[in-house]
């Protein structure tokens, strides 16, 4: 069954009837807007748009994945500030003959990687369009705390990353030429693993500084090093590669480090750290805060390209 046989208000029906609900929810989808609780007094926002054709294909991933795909990029966003997801508002626009079942895989994506992060589903829009276009935005709590910007960083601190870097570029490269395996790299790119809780725990360890990598990780190190006024130096033997990258890496003729340096969409955090901060095994150091500016690659310019541009 289509869209079009369903009709606006079947749909919405649809896709509601499938969504959880959240400890910040006091009121969810069905009235002209939704109501979130913020006890902080303040709310962390921040939006994000997915586009058939440039973000996705529906011939790569299932509409589960794509779901959570798209969750996890916002979600991502209010962990990097050290806050606390509670709630995502969607706006779906997409072509009459959308099967009403991918739809519905959607909305149980979006739920499902949502409620791993402590949030849920509130609301949203539905429009016929040309091209289906997901459109997210995330609300969160910081809990009585100071948000984390990109702009702390300062000469002498640690650089750390919580989280996965190259696994979802490998898998992006992987369907490009046509393959389906790894299944290791493949499903990262499918559906990242996010570290939600890292960001807040980042937050009472004293981070002064933080972003989630969504781009590659120098070119995202770079946006903390122009905010902050400094200068980054990456070590690349800091860095893991796995065995299944390496492997990968072989046959397709491709830098494994070019995947881990430059490869967006795993949603790892990353952040910076006073010397002394006693970081707990979800942080792994990666290199070091110094005066100047810019990125680096063991003291030396990194000569490829940095990280995914929407434009190039």
């Amino acid at each position: 069954m289509t869209v079009a046989k369903t009709g606006e208000f079947g749909l919405i029906a649809r896709i509601t009837a499938r969504l959880g609900t959240g400890p910040g929810v006091l009121l969810g989808p069905g009235d002209d807007a939704a109501l979130v609780a913020a006890p902080d007094a303040r709310v962390l926002a921040s939006t994000d748009v997915l586009v058939e054709g440039r973000h996705f294909r529906r011939d790569w991933a299932s509409g589960t994945e794509i779901g959570r795909r798209a969750a996890a990029a916002n979600l991502a966003d209010i962990a990097a500030m050290g806050g606390y997801p509670t709630a995502l508002l969607v706006a779906l626009c997409c072509p009459p003959d959308l099967d009403v079942a991918w739809a519905e895989e959607l909305a149980d994506g979006l739920a499902a990687e949502a409620a791993l992060a402590g949030a849920a589903v509130v609301g949203g829009d539905i429009s016929a369009s040309p091209v289906l276009t997901i459109a997210v935005t995330a609300l969160g709590d910081l809990r009585g705390t100071k948000p984390v910007l990109r702009g702390g960083a300062r000469p002498g601190d640690v650089v750390a990353v919580a989280g996965r870097l190259g696994y979802a570029g490998a898998g992006l490269t992987i369907l490009s030429r046509g393959f389906r395996s790894p299944k290791l790299l493949v499903d990262a790119y499918r559906h990242p693993e996010v570290h939600y809780a890292a960001g807040p725990q980042a937050n009472q360890l004293g981070a002064t500084a933080m972003l989630d990598i969504s781009d590659g990780l120098l070119a995202d190190l770079g946006h903390i090093a122009t905010a902050s006024g400094v200068a980054i130096d990456v070590q690349r033997a800091a860095l893991d590669v796995p065995a299944a990258m390496v492997d990968a890496a072989k046959a397709l003729g491709v830098d494994p480090y070019s995947w881990v340096l430059a490869g967006g969409d795993d949603h790892a955090l990353a952040a910076t750290f006073p010397p002394y901060a006693d970081l707990t095994d979800d942080w792994h150091v990666i290199g070091r805060v110094s005066h100047g500016g810019g990125v680096t690659v063991d003291g030396r310019r990194y000569m490829g390209q940095k990280g995914w541009d929407h434009f190039r």
